[in-house]
Formats: structure tokens, C-alpha cells, sequence
């Protein structure tokens, strides 16, 4: 006689870890807060391919053919404008955040790869303005460390209207990160819990913004690039009201951008994937007439030269970095996986930026853990990861037989599923069928 077992089964609705989250709610009485950005699976850069070049179009030989990589930013007011030697950028970070040795690295690796880091909330540090030979400074709604000495010192400005992990929302940064050095840099009081504000205090709409934008630029006499950052949500309207109020650069980030900390149901629930907005902020600047002439850059899921390949035959000038830049300085490194199995997480998924507790060193402000990471090292290898992704980029335009990486175009993509291929606007790989209407 046989026993007949019940098939378990797990809901999909239900699945353990909703069940899991609703049990810690109900536990602690507080939503969930980490970085890292959006875990859940989106369509992405992964599913579109490039058609190489074979009879109808030729490669170029990599060791006898130029591909060039080099990109102005900029220029459309500015009077000195930003020359890069690399479409790969910094996204903001702030000190604070980070650490005092992780700023300064990423100065370091960026300048020796020929491009530029960005300050993020919380001002300017000596070591970061000190080993960047391009920094771009970022005006956000706190206005914390913000001052117009500083923002004569940087070389370009960025004014950050959203991010891709909490477009609407607005930052957060624990007590146990704002130590003397950051709470004398914020004017806040050591050791508090510090939110920032979700929308800046002395504009309301477009209009407040081409004034503002106005400002900056007599404070730096017309010399600085404005930029203006929006998070990925109702991105064509946004990237033609950001033009019309004065941009020289638009920055779009999707919702796979990270974050040093917010809470989980913005980022997974807010937003739209970078994929989805690349071709949304393209038409704007097309229907403007000023596509190019106003730059684009994208940031959100940036890992690998393939996808900064792909952003850019997609209509980007170039892209920005986060979450990836703090892995290639050692964030997440399995040389400290006892460690980050102590604070009850493993190499590969430690996304509790907040807490300050980064065995790395990076997204901490203890001394003893800040020390731990070594500035020019981790320049270094900032510096090697960006030059892989640069040639990885150079490698595929070749193949594709451009001679710089802006020449990709989209008729240089095709995509693996319906979702991609409406999203990104290109074909539906072996076919010419593109799906839905107008984006």
C-alpha cells in the first residue's frame, strides 16, 4: 500500500519572501530601508543584441582602425565646456554615504581614466575636489554643504531633480553616518537621523527652474555646464521641460540606479527601467531639434561595456556609474565574507548601506572601517574597470563598423523579447517588427 504525500506548494502570490516582509512589519512597525537599487527581474540592456558587420556593412580591424571614445559635454551655453576622454561618468555620491577614502578614490580612478566624478549630497570635500580633474557638483533640494565658493570650484553643475530608486522622494541618511566631519559639512547636529527634502524650497515648477538655472550660471560667470538629473518616471515631458528652462545636459536615470538608502517599496515600486526611458528622452530631444547639441546621459544598471554600447546606439552621449564603481573599488568583495555573514548578510548582497557598517570601507563613516580602504588602490582598479568598459564599448562599435562609439545607432540593435523591443523601439530579433505605437 503506498502513502500518498501532500505536493507543497509555494504562492505566488504569497511567496516567502512577502511573507517573510509582512512578518518583519508586523515585528518592528517600520517599512523596510536599503540601497542597491531594484532587485526585481526588468527588461534591460541583456536582452538586446547588435548586428556585427559582415557583407553589408564591414567591421574594422580593432589593431588598425581607430574607434574613438571621446565626448564633450556641455557646450550648448557654457564656456567651458567638459572634454572627456571616456562616455563612462560617476553618478553622485555623497560623502556621507560613502566614505572619506571611497570619495577620494573615485576622484582618482575617474581622473586616470580620463573623466569625471560627481560630489553628491553633503558638498565638496578637500581629497575629492583634490584628485578630480573633472568634478561635477550636485544641487539638490537639501542644500546641504551647498555654498558659491564651491560651486565656482567645480567644473560643471548638476541640478538633481530625482533619482532612479525614489523619483518623488527624497533622501535619508542615518544618525550613525553623520559624524562630526559630516554634520559640520550639513549644518546638522551630529548624530541624528537626517531626511532630505523630496523637491527644492524656492521653485515650484519650470519656469522657478530657468530662473534658478539663470542664477547658477552668473554665480560661475556663464563658465559651468548646468546639467539637470531627473529620476526615469514621465521622462519626454520632463526632458523637454529640463531643455526649455536652460539644460546643457540632461541626466536620466532609471530605476535600476541605486541608492545609498531608501525605502524598499520606492525602489522597486517607482519608476520606470532605464530601458524604457532612453527612447523617451531621445524623442524629446529630436522633436526639439536638439538632440546631441543638448547632451544625454544614463545612468540605472550600467555593468558592463555592452550596455554602455548599447545606451549610447539607443541616442545616450554618454552614461553614469554607481553601484557598479563601488563593487570594482571592493564593495561586496568575498574577501570579507565572514564579515558581512557577522551583520547577517553575504558578499554579492550586502545592501545595507545605511546601517555604516561596510566591512569595505566604502558606505561607512567608522574610522577603523574607512581605513581599511586604501584611495589609490582603489583608484586603481576604478581606473582598470573603466578602461574595460570602454574597449568591451569599442569592441562592439567595431564590430558594427563604426569608427566612434556615438555612431551607434539603433539599426544597430535588435531584441530578444517583445517586452525590449517596445520598450528600447527596435526590431524583435529576426523581424522588423517593432510592438505597440508612439512611446
Amino acid at each position: 500500500m503506498t502513502t500518498s504525500h501532500p505536493v507543497l506548494r509555494e504562492s505566488a502570490t504569497f511567496d516567502r519572501r512577502v511573507i517573510a516582509e509582512i512578518q518583519r512589519a508586523a515585528d518592528t512597525g517600520i517599512y523596510d530601508i536599503r540601497g542597491w537599487g531594484a532587485k526585481r527581474p526588468l527588461p534591460h540592456f541583456d536582452d538586446l543584441l547588435f548586428l556585427g558587420a559582415s557583407m553589408s556593412r564591414y567591421p574594422l580591424e580593432g589593431y588598425r582602425e581607430r574607434c574613438d571614445t571621446d565626448v564633450v559635454l556641455g557646450d550648448r551655453h557654457a564656456k567651458h565646456p567638459l572634454h572627456l576622454d571616456i562616455p563612462v561618468t560617476i553618478a553622485g555620491m555623497s560623502f556621507g554615504a560613502l566614505s572619506g577614502p571611497a570619495k577620494e578614490a573615485l576622484g582618482r580612478g575617474a581622473s586616470a581614466a580620463g573623466t569625471s566624478t560627481t560630489t553628491g549630497d553633503g558638498g565638496m570635500t578637500t581629497e575629492e575636489r583634490g584628485q578630480s580633474k573633472h568634478l561635477v557638483y550636485q544641487y539638490l533640494p537639501s542644500r546641504y554643504g551647498m555654498n558659491p565658493d564651491d560651486l565656482r570650484k567645480a567644473d560643471a553643475i548638476e541640478v538633481v531633480l530625482g533619482q532612479g530608486a525614489k523619483p518623488g522622494g527624497g533622501g535619508m541618511l542615518l544618525g550613525q553616518k553623520i559624524t562630526e566631519r559630516v554634520a559640520a559639512m550639513r549644518t546638522l547636529p551630529q548624530g541624528v537621523d537626517q531626511r532630505s527634502a523630496c523637491r527644492h524650497p524656492d521653485w515650484t515648477g519650470p519656469d522657478d527652474l530657468a530662473i534658478k538655472i539663470l542664477e547658477l550660471r552668473e554665480i560661475t560667470g556663464w563658465e559651468k555646464p548646468v546639467y539637470v538629473k531627473i529620476g526615469a518616471t514621465r521622462t519626454y515631458y520632463d526632458v523637454k521641460l529640463a531643455v526649455k528652462a536652460g539644460a546643457d545636459v540632461v541626466v536620466v536615470d532609471g530605476m535600476q540606479g541605486g541608492t545609498a538608502a531608501t525605502q524598499e517599496v520606492f525602489i522597486e515600486h517607482v519608476g520606470i527601467p532605464t530601458l524604457a526611458a532612453i527612447p523617451q528622452a531621445v524623442r524629446a530631444l529630436q522633436e526639439l531639434g536638439v538632440h546631441r547639441s543638448v547632451q544625454l546621459i544614463v545612468s540605472g544598471g550600467i555593468r558592463t561595456g555592452a550596455d554602455v554600447a548599447k545606451a549610447m546606439a539607443l541616442g545616450a552621449d554618454a552614461v553614469a556609474i554607481g553601484t557598479a564603481a563601488l563593487i570594482a573599488l571592493g564593495d561586496n568583495s568575498p574577501a570579507h565574507a565572514a564579515e558581512y555573514e557577522q551583520i547577517a548578510s553575504a558578499a554579492g548582497c550586502y545592501d545595507d548601506f545605511q546601517d555604516g557598517r561596510d566591512p569595505a570601507g566604502i558606505t561607512t563613516q567608522d574610522p577603523e572601517l574607512a581605513q581599511r580602504l586604501d584611495p589609490v588602490e582603489g583608484g586603481r582598479r576604478l581606473a582598470n574597470y573603466l578602461r574595460v568598459l570602454t574597449m568591451e564599448a569599442q569592441t562592439l562599435a567595431r564590430a558594427c563598423g563604426k569608427s566612434h562609439l556615438r555612431n551607434l545607432e539603433p539599426e544597430d540593435l535588435v531584441a530578444l523579447t517583445v517586452e525590449a523591443a517596445a520598450m528600447a523601439r527596435v526590431p524583435l530579433a529576426g523581424t522588423t517588427w517593432i510592438p505597440g505605437g508612439a512611446i
